[in-house]
C-alpha cells in the first residue's frame, strides 16, 4: 500500500505560519482550519512546524512531506458524523536542536506572519540561564524572543514585518503571558529600546481559547481506516466535530490577513474573551466535575456512559440546565445553545473519556470550575443548588481512602480499588480525616465536611460561613454513606 504522500499533490504555498508544537492537537485544529483556508477563504499559506522538545514527531512528519489525513468523528442532530481531510497545509517540521540556522533563517522570511503553538501549559515559562547566543534556547518564550529580535534585525525593524502570535496553551492570558516572558527576555539580554518599541507597535500577541477533543491517533482503527481511505498513513488523527476557537487581539482583528470568516470556521474575534473563557470552564468543565466524581461511585466509567444513564444523565441535566447557567451573567440562550453542543459532545461514542481521567486534581478543579456556579446560584436565587452542593458532597466521599498506592491514595468501589489522584496535601489531608475514628455515620459526616468546607487554602475562603451549606453536604454524605450513591442520586 502507497504511502499518503504518494497519493496526493500538493502545492507549494508561502510559509505564512510558524507553528511551535507538531502534535495531535495542533493538527487536528489549527492546520485543519489553515487546510480549509487554503481550499475556500484564499489564505495561500503554509504551516512550517517547529518542534518544541528535543525528541519529537518531526521525522515522522518529514517522512510524509507535511501530509496526513484528520479522521473528524462526532454526532451531529442525533446523528454519527465521520469526516476525512487530507491535510496539505504543513510543508514540514524543523528540529531547532539539530537544525537551529534552519530554524533561525525562517525569520528572515518575508512572508511570514503568524507565530501559533501549543507547547502545553508549561511551556509558556522563563527559563533562568537561556541567552541570547544558545543554539536554541531551552524555554519556547527564549526561542522566540531570540527569533522574532532576528527578525527585527533582518528587516531593519520595519512595522510591516512584525509577527501576529496567537498562542494556543491552556493557561488563562496566554498571549499576555507569551509577551510578557518575551519581553523579560529582552531586557536581561540588554537588546535595544528599538526591539522593545517594535515588539509593542509591530507585533501583537493575543490571547486564545481553543476547544476541540482529540484523542489523536486511532490505534484500534488505523488498519481498517487506511484501507478504506487505499493508503498508509502513519499520522491519521482523529478529532471530535466540534471546534471553537476564541481569538482575542489588542486594538484590531486579524480577520483580514486570517480570513476564517469567508471560509465558515467557528473562529470568533474579540476584544475580551472572558465570557467565552468563563462559558467552557463553567459549562463544559464545570459539568464534567460536577457529574464524573458521583457518576464513577454508582459503577460507570466513561462520559458516554454518564449520558446514556437513566440515574446520572437526568441529574447532570439538571445541574447544568438549572443551576450553572441560572448563576451565570449573558444571554441566556446563548448558554443553553452552548450547554446542548457539550452534552451532545459528551455523547459522542468515538470518544472514550474515562471518569478517573477527569478526576485528577477535583479539588481544585472543583474550586474553579464549579464553585463559581454554587456561590453565584447562591447570591442570583437566595438559595443553595442541590445538585451543585450534592456534587461538592460527591468529591468529599469520592476521596475516601487510609492507605497510599505510590503516590496515589486508594479508594474503594463496589469491592474494587481505584487511585485518588491530588496534590500530597490533599490526599493526606483526606488521609487522615479518613483514618479518624466516628461514633457513627452521622458524627463522621458532620466531621469531615465541616474540616473539609473550612479550608481556605483550597477553596479561597471558609465555605462554612455558606449559610446551610456545611448541614446540607453533611446530610448528603450520610446519605452516600448509609444508602449508597445510586440512592442519594435518586432522592436529590
Amino acid at each position: 500500500m502507497k504511502n499518503v504522500s504518494e497519493t496526493v499533490s500538493k502545492a507549494e504555498r508561502p510559509i505564512r505560519i510558524l507553528q511551535f508544537g507538531e502534535g495531535n492537537f495542533l493538527r487536528a485544529f489549527v492546520d485543519w482550519i489553515v487546510d480549509i483556508l487554503n481550499e475556500k477563504g484564499g489564505f495561500n499559506g503554509d504551516v512550517m512546524m517547529v518542534q518544541p522538545l528535543k525528541n519529537g514527531m518531526g521525522e515522522m512528519i518529514n517522512g510524509q512531506n507535511g501530509v496526513y489525513t484528520t479522521v473528524l468523528r462526532g454526532v451531529q442532530n442525533g446523528k454519527p458524523v465521520e469526516e476525512f481531510r487530507t491535510i496539505t497545509s504543513v510543508r514540514g517540521c524543523i528540529n531547532p536542536y539539530t537544525e537551529y540556522d534552519r530554524f533561525i533563517a525562517q525569520a528572515e522570511n518575508p512572508d511570514l506572519r503568524f507565530i501559533i503553538s501549543n507547547t502545553t501549559e508549561a511551556g509558556i515559562a522563563y527559563h533562568e540561564g537561556d541567552r541570547l547566543d544558545d543554539r536554541p534556547q531551552v524555554s519556547y518564550p527564549g526561542k522566540v524572543c531570540a527569533f522574532l529580535y532576528h527578525r527585527y534585525k533582518a528587516f531593519n525593524g520595519a512595522a510591516d514585518k512584525g509577527i501576529i502570535a496567537i498562542p494556543c496553551e491552556l493557561i488563562d492570558k496566554n498571549g499576555d503571558n507569551l509577551k510578557r516572558i518575551v519581553r523579560q527576555y529582552a531586557e536581561e539580554w540588554k537588546l535595544e529600546e528599538g526591539f522593545l518599541e517594535w515588539l509593542d507597535t509591530a507585533c501583537d500577541f493575543c490571547n486564545s481559547l481553543v476547544d476541540r477533543i482529540v484523542p489523536g491517533y486511532p490505534r484500534a482503527e488505523a488498519e481498517r481506516i487506511c484501507n478504506d481511505l487505499g493508503y498508509k498513513d502513519n499520522l491519521l488523527d482523529s478529532a471530535e466535530i466540534f471546534l471553537l476557537w476564541v481569538i482575542e487581539c489588542h486594538g484590531k482583528t486579524h480577520e483580514d490577513e486570517l480570513p476564517t470568516d469567508k471560509a465558515g470556521v467557528n473562529v470568533i474575534w474579540t476584544d475580551d474573551m472572558s465570557f467565552y473563557r468563563t462559558r467552557k470552564v463553567r459549562i463544559l468543565n464545570g459539568t464534567h466535575t460536577m457529574m464524573v466524581l458521583a457518576a464513577y461511585l454508582t459503577g460507570l466509567n466513561t462520559v458516554e456512559e454518564c449520558i446514556k444513564s437513566p440515574l446520572v444523565f437526568p441529574m447532570a441535566k439538571r445541574g447544568l440546565f438549572e443551576e450553572i447557567i441560572p448563576s451565570m451573567d449573558g444571554d441566556r440562550k446563548q448558554l443553553e445553545e452552548y450547554a446542548g453542543d457539550v452534552l451532545e459532545r459528551f455523547a459522542n461514542p468515538y470518544i472514550v473519556h474515562l471518569l478517573l481521567s477527569i478526576s485528577l486534581n477535583s479539588v481544585s478543579k472543583f474550586k474553579t470550575r464549579d464553585l463559581p456556579s454554587l456561590l453565584g446560584f447562591l447570591r442570583k436565587e437566595g438559595k443553595l443548588p442541590p445538585v451543585l452542593s450534592f456534587s461538592l458532597a460527591a468529591l468529599i466521599a469520592f476521596y475516601e481512602g487510609t492507605e497510599y498506592e505510590g503516590t496515589a491514595l486508594k479508594g474503594s468501589r463496589n469491592g474494587e480499588t481505584y487511585l485518588i489522584q491530588d496534590s500530597p496535601e490533599v490526599l493526606e489531608k483526606f488521609r487522615t480525616l479518613y483514618s479518624a475514628s466516628y461514633s457513627n455515620v452521622g458524627e463522621k459526616a458532620a466531621a469531615i465536611a465541616k474540616n473539609v468546607l473550612s479550608d481556605t487554602s483550597w477553596w479561597g475562603e471558609d465555605l462554612t460561613a455558606v449559610p446551610g451549606l456545611e448541614e446540607k453536604i453533611a446530610g448528603y454524605l450520610e446519605t452516600i454513606w448509609t444508602a449508597g450513591m445510586s440512592a442519594a442520586i435518586e432522592r436529590i
